[in-house]
């Protein structure tokens, strides 16, 4: 059995790293035999600084399912091709777009200075800032502004990408088409209804789809009718969070032989 987990909004909040509380019961699942995986938004640079250096061995899926890490080494990496990123330059001129750009590691930043995604660029520092050009390859695409986001997204849609809009944010995440957390699941070899899941977000769908059991975090009018169960995020939250856990370690345990 494993147990599959997005960062942002599902364990850690507000861009702080994964609290003790919620640490601990990670380790509980591994000392039980569970395979923990994460699975982010997130490129694997900006997955680590979140996640406890004792956890960094863990199968990471990044990048919504664009890089897989498996002890401490990207194994996978899937880019979008020359032609579709000549048509996304295209649109890039057209509707005068910032962005951040993921590369393998790299990144090419062109949005405001005072836009919130700052606070978890790089912050640990492992990466540089290049020219989109500079770019090895492209594995992830977030647009930030620009002079029409509503025409920006029917455009990009018509491309052979996938398109997430998150609509709080207000920013367009863009992905190679056929790419997300249940693609890079299915490499890593994991079958479906084998893995319990935790998320919060649209990106989370094609993973809640294919699991055994699924807990949401708070609220998403998209993901909630693939949740079996919701916490919601009051009170003590991350306690409950942690709670649950434990309590789904209990009832998913391998069975001993």
């Amino acid at each position: 059995m494993r147990f599959v987990f997005d960062l942002d909004g599902t364990v850690c909040f507000k861009g702080q790293p994964i609290s003790r509380k919620i640490l601990h019961s990670l380790s509980v699942l591994t000392e039980l035999g569970i395979e923990v995986i994460f699975a982010s938004a997130r490129p694997i640079r900006d997955m680590l600084p979140v996640i406890d250096e004792a956890f960094h061995h863990y199968t990471m899926i990044g990048g919504n399912g664009s890089l897989i890490s498996k002890e401490e080494k990207v194994t996978h990496s899937n880019s979008f091709s020359t032609d579709e990123i000549s048509e996304i330059k295209t649109l890039i001129n057209e509707y005068n777009a910032t962005y951040l750009i993921d590369g393998h590691w790299d990144y090419a930043y062109t949005g405001p200075d005072t836009h919130p995604i700052l606070q978890n660029l790089d912050p640990a520092k492992l990466a540089k800032m290049v020219s989109m050009d500079s770019l090895d390859s492209i594995v992830k695409i977030l647009f930030l502004t620009s002079n029409n986001m509503d025409e920006l997204a029917v455009k990009l849609s018509k491309l052979n990408v996938y398109v997430n809009k998150h609509g709080n944010e207000n920013v367009l995440d863009i992905s190679p088409s056929g790419i997300n957390k249940w693609s890079a699941l299915k490499t890593l070899g994991i079958e479906k209804n084998t893995y319990i899941a935790f998320g919060n977000d649209a990106n989370d769908i094609s993973m809640f789809e294919n699991a055994l059991h699924t807990v949401m975090i708070g609220h998403h009018e998209h993901l909630a009718p693939f949740a079996k169960e919701t916490i919601s995020l009051s009170a003590d939250y991350q306690q409950e969070i942690a709670e649950k856990i434990i309590t789904l370690s209990k009832k998913y345990r391998p069975i001993q032989v």
